[in-house]
């Protein structure tokens, strides 16, 4: 039988460790084992993570500002800040160590008040103005820590569905890692944006069962209830399990339905239960069972539901590693976390990967746009 950590123990119930002990390998073996063996990497970290599925923090459950590395400023003077931006954006060459200064250590409320204040003050908006003093990646990241989450999760929506065809993997990642509230709000927004409500432009751009799954998450119902029932948990699995791996063909609406409704702390359990059941683990099931948008789609929800600081810091190294930086994940990324839970996703990323996010960051991306990204990183692990 493999042990738990102490670390491990501490967090976790008694009565927890019971499941927990027994069929998962725990965190320092996998450690060691992905030192020794890389190519492994994401193959296995999922699996490992089930053994603190349990006690792992929850961005779903953390209170806002807890866990992020953006916090409000203490001693914020709103009319300091707007003198200090139209120093220098109106100055002789933008100062863009003030710019990144003040984006990067203000709360969202702080910034809304900034922007209003610029906007009185100047008559002009401080977006534009960024736009049009800045550019490229650095322009980018200001302008998304200028706007309020709810303003870049539309607009990123509304740039996925631009076009020839949907980009589906952004559509996957916000409607998969938000809460309710998020999903509520940025809905609200995408609605004074476009004069549409987001479901109705959704329906049009996605079908099938990918389409069935995304409308569910978009109507930000998910069961919020903290109570887990085992029993049901257990119900849920079994079902998964007869829908997928026990059965000719696979019945996706079962999963979608399951996926996509259930409260997390429930989804949680399930997870170890089917483990439990079938041997193998959902996100595994769920790779062999299905394919396409539904399967990047359905493990996106399994990763999230697990640790959602784990499922970006997947995104994160990625979007470093890949070939040549993907800056636009990047920024997306790292705006949407920074107030959220960046610090637990540079735990995640140190833990995974045996480097710390910032030195990832430094030898990755330079300049001012390297900069901006290092602050709201906000510290070597």
């Amino acid at each position: 039988m493999h042990h738990v950590t102490h670390a491990l123990r501490k967090q976790v119930k008694p009565d927890k460790l019971n499941q927990i002990e027994g069929y998962y390998v725990v965190e320092c073996k996998f450690e060691s084992q992905f030192a020794k063996n890389p190519s492994k990497e994401m193959a296995d970290l999922w699996e490992e993570l089930q053994s603190v599925a349990n006690s792992a923090p929850s961005s779903f459950t953390a209170a806002p500002g807890e866990r992020g590395t953006i916090k409000a400023k203490a001693s914020f003077n709103v009319s300091e800040d707007v003198a200090a931006l139209r120093k220098a954006i109106e100055g002789i060459g933008t100062t863009e160590k003030t710019l990144i200064e003040i984006l990067t250590h203000r709360s969202s409320s702080q910034k809304q008040a900034i922007s209003k204040a610029y906007q009185e003050t100047t008559k002009r908006i401080l977006v534009n103005d960024l736009k049009s003093d800045t550019q490229g990646n650095f322009e980018r990241v200001l302008v998304a820590l200028a706007r309020p989450p709810a303003v870049n999760d539309a607009k990123w929506i509304i740039k996925a569905m631009k076009g020839a065809g949907t980009d589906d993997s952004i559509l996957i990642e916000i409607l998969s890692s938000r809460t309710n509230k998020q999903i509520k709000e940025l809905s609200a927004t995408y609605s004074e944006e476009t004069k549409k409500t987001l479901m109705q432009n959704l329906k049009s751009e996605v079908s099938g069962h990918f389409g069935k799954a995304i409308l569910l998450l978009a109507e930000g119902a998910r069961d919020e209830s903290t109570n887990v029932n085992a029993d049901q948990a257990k119900v849920d699995a079994k079902a998964l399990y007869q829908a997928g791996e026990k059965k000719l063909g696979t019945d996706e609406s079962k999963f979608i339905e399951i996926l996509c409704k259930r409260s997390i702390p429930h989804l949680r359990q399930t997870i170890l239960e089917y483990k439990n059941i079938s041997g193998k683990t959902l996100q595994k099931s769920i790779e062999k069972e299905m394919s396409g948008n539904l399967e990047e789609l359905l493990v996106a929800i399994v990763k999230c539901v697990m640790s959602t600081p784990a499922y970006f810091a997947e995104k994160l190294y990625k979007s470093l590693k890949g070939a040549g930086t993907d800056e636009i994940t990047l920024t997306r990324v790292m705006v949407s976390r920074g107030e959220i839970d960046m610090l637990d996703i540079r735990a995640e990323f140190k833990k995974l990967y045996q480097n710390s996010l910032h030195k990832e960051i430094n030898s990755d991306v330079s300049g001012n746009y390297g900069d901006s990204l290092k602050m709201i990183c906000g510290g070597e692990d």
